[in-house]
């Protein structure tokens, strides 16, 4: 069995994401990682050089910002690494620049894959998320965040990123991607117990409202991001619906980021901004696990 991981990143290191702890922290279950780096000026390209592991290989990119409509540029760097994991891989495994994975999982995921190999029924394996907000000691499971996503697929189909690569689908051929994406098939998935540590709301508040700007400009029709509107006031983490306690272990690859936290957050739950009709869903989820009304880009088998 054969597997290849990839990931992208633009400028990471800069906005505090944990790229380098990502990669490291799946390394030891691929025998391959592409790492596709888009044009940096941070020292992000250098920092996956320094790692020195004949795994990793990387791609150069210059992002199209063109395609920033919709967050269009993720999915077509995450394309790129599809693109170049190699032809025998049986697998490939995706990681964000702000996900990790726990060591104590990575044993599940390489069964998960063992076992379904040659199960024609299963196109690939979904992960549950811990999201992570305002530093390492909250997480935030609400109807504002996704609870699983796909982030193993086998190869053996054109499997594409979805829109702006928080998921992927399969297609029949390159032109029915490019002509409509709704066409894919969404993937056919076993969900296993080894969630994605996602630290995408966990940095300096400063950094997260730049990265917050520089981010939204991906979406709100490719608008240029001026200096001068770079946002100056600190991100407000209590802003947020609801949080609760993380009492587990982090990765070790995090270990480095978690003692260099130079801010302080403590949540303040009275100031939850939750809507009424989501406190309902929210509290109906936690009695009997259920999540109605929640879009899936997948399709879970038992």
């Amino acid at each position: 069995m054969k597997v290849s991981g990839f990931t992208y990143f633009r400028n990471a290191i800069a906005l505090q994401y944990p790229c380098i702890a990502a990669i490291k922290s799946v390394l030891s279950i691929v025998d391959e990682m592409i790492v596709v780096i888009g044009d940096s000026n941070d020292g992000s390209r250098e920092a996956v050089e320094a790692l020195n592991d004949p795994k990793i290989k990387i791609i150069d990119t210059v992002w199209d910002m063109d395609l920033r409509i919709g967050g269009k540029v993720f999915a077509q760097q995450s394309n790129i690494g599809i693109d170049n994991i190699s032809k025998d891989a049986d697998w490939a495994l995706h990681i964000q620049a702000d996900e990790v994975i726990h060591e104590d999982d990575l044993p599940k995921i390489k069964e998960a894959m063992e076992v379904n190999l040659n199960n024609q029924k299963i196109d690939g394996i979904a992960l549950p998320f811990l999201h992570f907000y305002g530093n390492y000691n909250y997480y935030r499971h609400t109807r504002r965040t996704h609870p699983i996503e796909v982030r193993l697929f086998k190869t053996n189909n054109l499997v594409r990123s979805y829109r702006d690569s928080q998921g992927f689908r399969i297609y029949k051929s390159l032109e029915q991607y490019n002509e409509n994406q709704k066409k894919g098939s969404k993937l056919k998935v076993k969900l296993i117990d080894a969630p994605i540590y996602h630290y995408s709301f966990v940095r300096n508040p400063m950094v997260m409202a730049k990265k917050g700007s520089i981010f939204r400009s991906f979406y709100d029709n490719g608008t240029e991001i001026k200096r001068e509107e770079i946002v100056k006031i600190p991100f407000n983490f209590n802003e947020v619906d609801e949080l609760t306690k993380f009492n587990g272990t982090h990765p070790e690859v995090m270990s480095s980021h978690i003692k260099k936290m130079d801010w302080k957050f403590e949540y303040d739950p009275s100031k939850s901004n939750t809507k009424l009709k989501d406190k309902f869903l929210n509290k109906l989820e936690k009695k009997t696990g259920l999540r109605p009304f929640d879009y899936k880009n997948y399709k879970i088998v038992k």
